[in-house]
């Protein structure tokens, strides 16, 4: 029978959605497995990168399931974004129909990759139903403070003409269209994640099935700093300027101040001095650098004297206060106290514009002559903390300026607050109002939610597009009833991702954003899958939203993920996948071609799921070679008298060759798809097949039970590749007379006993004279061993091209040449 990959998926793609083979059974008492991917932005056509992703998460799942769980495995689409409304301005086609036709085709593509997806829990963040509980949810942070509204510095992309978050701007450039970012001062709504910066750092040690490198990246993200916090009061003003710095010991040291160019402190600086159009011209350009650039180590530091002055609390000393480029009013207090002797970037600010270099730290060889930025020695010039060690003079130092009343130790985060706002279309509208009367005020609940409108031009230029419809933005107050207007911003589309996995629990529910027994029942996400590239963005945020929702009594949890697996990129010619570097390789012709399930298994061969895939024709082909060679096997034999009937007691040939490589397999594919070493397994089957295709071929009949065993030995194949090639699976069970679904059968068990890898001793002769030894495993097919008797030195010099007779393999032990 020939292997027509086309016609047996489709045939099995149809049974599994009329039989609702992964609904979620509501009456379940198995344990709960949550298996989840990061769902896709609706683009049009899915990629490798898609394949790979989806491929991994549906093995995951139809493990799990075989192992006895009550899985939980839906899809959705992230559907908000730019591109949709860039689509709609290019192509003149509302951004909600072009959403909905990609999703239709990318539907219908990952339908025809055969996952396991309960289709009934789709989610799309789009549609009213769903984005109506995102501005619930908006609008009860902004009832816990935790919603705000200010003006600020923001990065700002001229080609979008929107607001990106800091984590969005990637090497100063937008994330989305890789445009230079520029800063720019606008009103905008942020979400106070920093109220939760200390517990998000700590509870990094909680996720201890997560990688090291992303907890890394976000525990580096976060950036807690422990320090003083000194106010410097501004000579011949009533303010002060604060500072926090993370080396008191160096106080001493100071002979200069430097401010963030958007300092709000900077106007009454250079007010009615003469430096103030120099300032403000110096402040125009520093506002036009990227704020990555503005702080990378090779950035030329350049700065401009205020003319004014700021009165060091403990030496009594005037120190000049600077603008510097390199200073940001994201870190810290956007003020920084220089010292030029212990800071290599003040030490060179200070060299350029020849401002006093003092040593106060001496290292251990003595004083310095340079930056000396080791926190090792002992304090000099630093008044009566001389001769203090560094440690020592850091405590000292932090009592002395708290009992002083000019500072205290405090403790900063690198983290800020979230700006959501974006001036978009294609978004969630941010539900407030904003009445001359009464301020600002949250839409009531009972009116969410507030639509998008649909009379607006889509023309990419004039600011935020929903300012756009008076019918939107013209409203009558809920409080006072007078005339009041409607925010015209959208939301971020990561607030839409940063809590779609509690939708998918209960995806029809009307009276909130989920039902609380559904995720007392299916919380925490027990394996999530995704690329790195989300570690601070997404997985921040997702983490920030859970807090907040236990907190608002909605679940007991408060991390959503226990696993994550992040998957590598797939390469070709040397560079990722890409439109723009021409080297995709469409999904749908390889499956017209080769089948889903060689796709999906040269996806999950070719390397681990953590590395990065590297692109191989050649692999796709051995790939539909080995499944071509598992069927052709299984249908010739399967039905044969070589084998009994369905219902054979495979445990009646115990300690046979055959039942020990059975056991020995299901244990290895077994170990290697729980640590995810999915290719390991592949060639554990690939050994597998190898060996029963040898059987098959030389059958050994007398052997007591031999059918029965190899009976058991196909079965068991056949089970353990099912989760890699799911409709090849379907159709060669039932081919050995089992009724369908494989899906729902058990994942087998191995005896313990008969798992340990035996080795013996093999005897070459020549001639009846023994020439070498070598060791393998019991049960190696003979003309393996044949193989690598050849291989041996001593049986090759021993040859030395003389043609052979004969050759005698005796129960796997003794192998005789005839010359």
């Amino acid at each position: 029978m020939e292997y027509r990959p086309q016609e047996m998926e489709t045939r099995w793609q149809e049974y599994w959605k009329a039989n609702q083979i992964f609904r979620v059974n509501p009456d379940s008492s198995q344990p709960k497995y949550y298996c989840l991917e990061m769902f896709p932005y609706p683009s049009g056509k899915i990629h490798m990168g898609h394949v790979r992703v989806y491929s991994i998460g549906d093995l995951i799942a139809r493990f799990k399931t075989m192992c006895g769980f009550d899985l939980l495995h839906p899809m959705g689409w992230d559907a908000f974004g730019l591109p949709a409304e860039n689509a709609a301005i290019e192509k003149n086609l509302h951004p909600s129909l072009w959403t909905t036709q990609n999703i239709a085709s990318m539907r219908g593509q990952l339908e025809k990759l055969g996952l396991s997806y309960d289709w009934d829990r789709e989610v799309t963040t789009c549609l009213p139903d769903y984005y109506r509980w995102n501005q619930w949810l908006f609008i009860k942070m902004f009832e816990r403070g935790l919603a705000y509204q200010k003006e600020g510095s923001v990065n700002w992309c001229p080609s979008c003409e929107t607001v990106l978050a800091n984590e969005q701007v990637v090497e100063g450039e937008c994330w989305r269209c890789a445009r230079l970012v520029i800063q720019k001062r606008l009103t905008q709504w942020f979400l106070k994640i920093t109220a939760y910066a200390e517990e998000l750092l700590s509870s990094l040690t909680t996720l201890t099935g997560w990688p090291e490198r992303v907890l890394l990246m976000q525990k580096n993200w976060i950036g807690k700093s422990s320090g003083l916090e000194l106010r410097f009061p501004i000579v011949g003003r009533a303010e002060s300027l604060t500072i926090f710095t993370t080396r008191p010991d160096t106080l001493f040291g100071v002979t200069f101040l430097c401010i963030a160019p958007e300092h709000p402190m900077v106007p009454l600086l250079i007010e009615g001095t003469s430096e103030r159009e120099a300032v403000l011209s110096f402040i125009k350009k520093a506002q036009g650098q990227d704020k990555t650039v503005r702080t990378s180590l090779t950035l030329e530091k350049e700065g401009i004297f205020t003319g004014a002055y700021g009165h060091h609390p403990l030496t009594d000393e005037k120190i000049p206060i600077f603008v510097g480029n390199f200073v940001l009013m994201e870190y810290g207090t956007g003020v920084i106290m220089a010292v030029p002797a212990h800071d290599q970037r003040d030490f060179e600010f200070a060299t350029k514009y020849n401002l006093p270099i003092r040593i106060v730290i001496a290292g251990p060889t003595g004083v310095p002559t340079g930056a000396y930025v080791d926190e090792v020695g002992v304090l000099v010039d630093s008044g009566r903390f001389t001769g203090l060690a560094v440690q020592e003079g850091q405590k000292a130092i932090c009592k002395f300026v708290e009992k002083k009343g000019v500072g205290q130790e405090k403790i900063y985060y690198r983290l800020r607050d979230w700006g959501i706002s974006r001036q978009r279309y294609w978004g969630t509208p941010i539900p407030i109002l904003y009445c001359k009367q009464c301020g600002i005020v949250p839409v009531p609940l009972s009116d969410l939610p507030v639509l998008l409108p649909e009379d607006i031009p889509f023309t990419g230029k004039g600011g935020s597009p929903l300012s756009q419809s008076p019918l939107f933005a013209n409203v009558v107050c809920p409080k006072c009833h007078l005339a009041a207007s409607r925010e015209t911003d959208t939301m971020d589309t990561f607030f839409d991702s940063s809590w779609y996995f509690l939708r998918y629990l209960s995806p029809h529910e009307t009276k909130a954003p989920f039902d609380s027994p559904s995720a007392a029942r299916w919380l925490p996400v027990d394996q999530y899958i995704g690329g790195v590239e989300h570690a601070i963005l997404h997985l921040l945020y997702a983490r920030f939203f859970t807090k907040v929702i236990c907190d608002l009594g909605l679940t007991n949890i408060r991390e959503p993920f226990s696993n994550l697996l992040t998957q590598g990129m797939v390469i070709k010619d040397n560079a990722k996948m890409s439109k723009s570097k021409g080297n995709v390789v469409n999904p749908d012709v390889l499956i017209d071609q080769y089948g889903a399930d060689t796709v999906r298994l040269f996806s999950l061969f070719a390397a681990p799921p953590e590395k990065d895939l590297v692109w191989s024709d050649d692999g796709v082909q051995g790939a539909f070679r080995f499944l071509t060679r598992v069927h052709r096997m299984v249908s010739r034999y399967g039905g044969s008298e070589m084998i009994v009937p369905v219902g054979g007691a495979d445990t009646l040939g115990v300690g046979t060759p055959i039942y020990r490589m059975t056991q020995r397999t299901i244990k290895r594919v077994t170990e290697d798809i729980e640590k995810f070493s999915f290719n390991t397994a592949i060639a554990a089957l690939m050994e597998f097949y190898n060996f029963l295709s040898h059987e098959m071929e030389h059958p050994q009949t007398a052997v007591p039970f031999y059918k029965e065993t190899v009976r058991g030995a196909m079965d068991h194949l056949v089970l353990l590749l099912s989760p890699f090639a799911p409709h090849l699976g379907e159709s060669l069970w039932e081919m050995l007379g089992h009724p369908p679904s494989i899906s729902q059968v058990a994942w087998p068990s191995y005896d313990p006993a008969w798992v340990e890898d035996e080795t013996v001793e093999v005897v070459v002769q020549i001639n009846g004279r023994i020439k070498a030894k070598f060791n393998a495993q019991a049960a190696t097919p003979d003309e393996v061993l044949q193989k690598r008797a050849f291989d041996e030195p001593k049986i090759i010099a021993a040859i030395a091209g003389r043609p052979i007779k004969k050759i005698f393999v005796i129960k796997g032990r003794l192998i005789n040449i005839v010359l």
